[in-house]
């Protein structure tokens, strides 16, 4: 049963009465995502293919008013941009480029080396110093189609295991330790101007965390610049603690570059043996027990979700000098990429929007929690 709650559906038709492709900069601006976090952080979203060829004027228009920041959720991926060696296909992502433009958001490209979603011409290449090449090329060609208009990318996603050690990519296998540093150093030459970053999930683990630190740190002792770390936030109702994301933004923070809250939803799904993490290659066959809400959230439920989110950006809050971007994984629940993982066919409920759009109570909760934020802050 669905929360009766009125709020979300009434804000829902405010924001569609806007109407409007410009930030209103007026002191009456409307309470958006966008205008309420102005001053903390980017909040951004992964958008899919029709939201990037805008097919929805009207989910178009609520991305640009929600959004001060968009990442591609797939079309910049190895199998998409470059999927033959000679071939690049730049049209979808110069339309996410342009709608990022035109509504004047921060542009985050996802993402340059990653051994999954990988071109299999790539995986063709037996010669190791002419994997290298083709590596060095591809990082360098779609970083200066979009120089100066991506304003940060995720240059390697995805790079160690759970305990801190460099998973065994073919990258790895092919190039050594060194692909890591080399593919900064590529894009840095290219675009020195836009932010690099290292991106992964489970950052908040220690063993990985340490592994991370240890990573970016041998990398910019080289004298190659690294400006951010990637913390994917594919967590859930119940982990990782707030103190571990907590102790992770600080940790992080410690190396002097920025943290980045990445690929963010919260899964108020069970998980299959208590599964943590986005290894995309898991999956596991779908059954009642694992898909409790295929008729709509409880409110109980709808209120964890609220409340989970509360607690976890007032930490955001709190660490706001620190944190660069906050992005969420998707849009609305309907687009979420854990409707499918691990498990396929599920139904769940990870995301501010619902399927139709409509503001939820986690929506709600944030906004008030930033605006309590701000009045405590100016009465201090």
């Amino acid at each position: 049963m669905k929360i009766k709650n009125q709020l979300p559906f009434l804000l829902a038709i405010l924001i569609a009465s806007v109407g409007c492709k410009e930030v209103d900069d007026s002191p009456s601006k409307p309470s958006t995502l966008r205008n309420v976090f102005d001053d903390a952080f980017y909040i951004g979203a992964a958008l899919n293919f029709n939201q990037i060829n805008a097919t929805d004027s009207v989910v178009t228009s609520l991305i640009g008013r929600e959004f001060s920041s968009i990442t591609a959720e797939n079309i910049m991926k190895s199998m998409n941009i470059h999927p033959q060696r000679d071939t690049f296909n730049f049209g979808e992502a110069d339309k996410f480029v342009a709608l990022g433009e035109e509504y004047d958001m921060f542009i985050h490209g996802h993402t340059l080396i990653w051994h999954s979603q990988l071109s299999n011409w790539f995986r063709e290449i037996e010669d190791s110093t002419e994997f290298a090449m083709a590596t060095e090329k591809h990082v360098r060609d779609i970083v200066s189609r979009y120089k100066g208009r991506i304003h940060s990318w995720d240059v390697v996603n995805e790079a160690l295991n759970e305990d801190g050690t460099l998973r065994e990519s073919i990258f790895l296998k092919k190039m050594g330790e060194d692909y890591l540093a080399s593919s900064f150093k590529w894009a840095s030459e290219i675009d020195p101007e836009t932010d690099l970053y290292y991106n992964d999930y489970n950052m908040t683990n220690l063993k990985k965390r340490e592994g991370a630190i240890r990573m970016v740190k041998h990398i910019m002792d080289q004298g190659i610049k690294v400006d951010g770390i990637g913390m994917q936030g594919h967590w859930h109702l119940n982990y990782p603690s707030l103190e571990e994301i907590e102790q992770s933004i600080l940790d992080y923070a410690e190396l002097g570059v920025k943290v980045a809250i990445t690929e963010l939803d919260i899964s108020v799904l069970p998980n299959p043996r208590d599964l943590q993490g986005a290894e995309i290659s898991q999956n596991f066959e779908n059954n009642e027990r694992l898909n409790p809400y295929k008729e709509g959230l409880p409110d109980s439920i709808q209120v964890k979700l609220a409340n989970r989110y509360r607690d976890i950006f007032k930490v955001f809050l709190k660490h706001k000098d620190k944190i660069s971007r906050v992005t969420f994984w998707g849009v609305n629940d309907g687009q979420s990429w854990l409707n499918g993982f691990p498990v396929r066919g599920r139904t769940n409920y990870p995301l501010l929007f619902d399927r139709e759009f409509k503001p939820k109570a986690a929506y709600d909760t944030i906004i008030a929690l930033k605006k309590r934020f701000d009045s405590e802050l100016s009465s201090n």
